[in-house]
This record gives structure tokens, sequence and C-alpha cells, in this order.
């Protein structure tokens, strides 16, 4: 198989370890109470497989039906739930502390078509040297950057880690 394989693999036919099943026909009519033997003479002659769907040790459920018509729709169901997944990427902008406001504009407009796509943006600014000594004048560029961004929220205030600043926004919630 492929990548979209079910989670739950079903006991099928002579894999199953009950003497006596519950059975149920593919349209949801019960056959009732009968031993395995029976349940599979029966599936073979409606050229359907009998799977386990309840493993419950005190009255286990089988089910008539085409295994492999089944495995197929429930991949495809896979597959098509994960289409609608929405991936979430962070995107990163790196400033410096003494960045221009034509720059800081520029940077802040990059990051606000990311966060319209849906995505998270990690906002950094590296010190280098004496520049340390500026954490503060950093601090509030980070702010002034956020303002610029109406469409975001903040997930994570500026906070120095080593020599870098750094601060994480995300889409503003509906």
């Amino acid at each position: 198989m492929g990548v979209f394989n079910i989670k739950q693999d079903f006991l099928v036919n002579e894999e199953i370890r009950f003497a006596e099943v519950q059975v149920i026909k593919q349209t949801g009519e019960k056959l009732g109470k009968m031993s395995k033997e029976k349940a599979l003479e029966i599936a073979e002659n409606e050229g359907l497989d009998l799977v386990l769907v309840s493993p419950n040790p005190e009255n286990p459920v089988c089910k008539l039906l085409d295994y492999s018509k089944y495995k197929f729709e429930m991949n495809k169901r896979a597959k098509e739930a994960k289409k609608k997944q929405k991936v979430i990427e962070i995107k990163e902008i790196r400033l410096s502390p003494n960045i221009d406001n034509h720059d800081l504009e520029v940077k802040a407009k990059n990051a606000y078509k990311f966060i319209e796509a849906g995505n998270k943006v990690k906002v950094s600014m590296r010190f280098r040297g004496r520049e340390l000594n500026f954490i503060n004048q950093g601090r509030e560029i980070m702010n002034k950057f956020k303002e610029l961004l109406d469409n975001s929220q903040i997930d994570k205030e500026p906070k120095m880690e080593g020599k870098n600043l750094t601060m994480f926004l995300s889409p503003k919630q509906k």
C-alpha cells in the first residue's frame, strides 16, 4: 500500500479467532449469532469477506462486505482528509537594532503577506558587539514592527535568547 494506510487493519475471514460471532449483512440487516464456519460459508456464497468490526470477547461482531473495496474507500477518505488539512509554516523576518523606518516598513509588508497566507512569523533581531548595550532600543523596534501589523497577534512576547531578541506573531483569531 501507499502512504495512506488505514490506522486499523481488521481481521478478515480465517484470521478471525472466535468460535461464534454476531453477523451483519452489507445492507445492515442482522443475521444473528452463529458459528464462524457458517458465517464464512454465507460470506463465500455471496462473494464477500467476513470482517471482524468489533473484537469484543463477549460479543464479537462481524460484517459481510467486500474488504478490498472497503479498504480502498477508507484510503480515499484518508487522502481527502489530508488534502483539507492546513499546513502552517513559520516564516522568519530578521531585523537589526539600527534598522531604518523604510526598511522596517518593507519587512512589515512582507510579514503582513505571510500572516495573510495563514503562516506564523518569527521576528528575530541579532545583536553584535556593542549593539548588546541597546536591547531596550531593540524592544522598541519590535513593538513598532508589531504595530505596523494590524492583522496579527503576539504568540510570544519579545524575549532575549542568547544574543538574539525573538518574537512570534500569528494571524488574529476571528
